[in-house]
């Protein structure tokens, strides 16, 4: 395991819960000093989830600034501890789409649905901006998510291309969720 990066004064620790009370939950917006931390989530999230020859298990800190710089992120705490993350980037040639990124959730932390607050997040972040659409990519080998994004508004668009995609995997399920504003 990569060791823990510090990420201000103290660093949180990574324990399980014992617990996950829905009022110890607290979801931040990321900055660029959080990219060590992010990084790190990220590859732990994905480890024995997502399929190894995704990029996701790579994940470094350059990559997380660029992807901070040109577009977000935010942190999922719960109890004090990290437990997750996600990201979007504005798409390259529809500024007022965004692509959501690189959500995980540490493995102490799955089965509570913590997921659904980084992505209710985002959305309501995009809601403020005035942004008109929502892209993300479904690994086709996790087509159990798309019930889930489904549930938030997404809806499966076969005629889009991952802007983002990996050459080395198969082409991902494509969702979106238009914003109407």
């Amino acid at each position: 395991m990569d060791p823990l990066p510090s990420c201000g004064s103290a660093a949180p620790s990574f324990a399980p819960p014992q617990a996950v009370p829905p009022s110890n939950i607290l979801v931040r917006e990321a900055s660029v000093d959080d990219a060590d931390l992010i990084a790190h989530l990220t590859r732990v999230s994905w480890a024995e989830k997502v399929p190894a020859r995704s990029s996701g298990h790579h994940e470094d800190v350059a990559r997380v600034l660029h992807d901070l710089q040109l577009g977000g992120g935010f942190l999922l705490q719960v109890d004090g501890q990290m437990a997750g993350s996600v990201r979007w980037l504005r798409h390259d040639y529809e500024p007022s789409v965004w692509d959501i990124l690189r959500m995980g959730v540490l493995p102490a932390f799955r089965g509570a649905g913590l997921s659904q607050h980084l992505l209710e997040a985002v959305i309501h972040h995009a809601l403020a901006a005035d942004v008109d659409e929502l892209r993300l990519a479904v690994h086709t080998d996790q087509s159990r998510l798309v019930d889930l994004y489904a549930a938030f508004g997404f809806e499966l668009a076969p005629e889009l291309e991952y802007a983002h995609a990996n050459p080395q995997e198969p082409a991902p399920l494509m969702m979106r969720k238009l914003l109407g504003r």
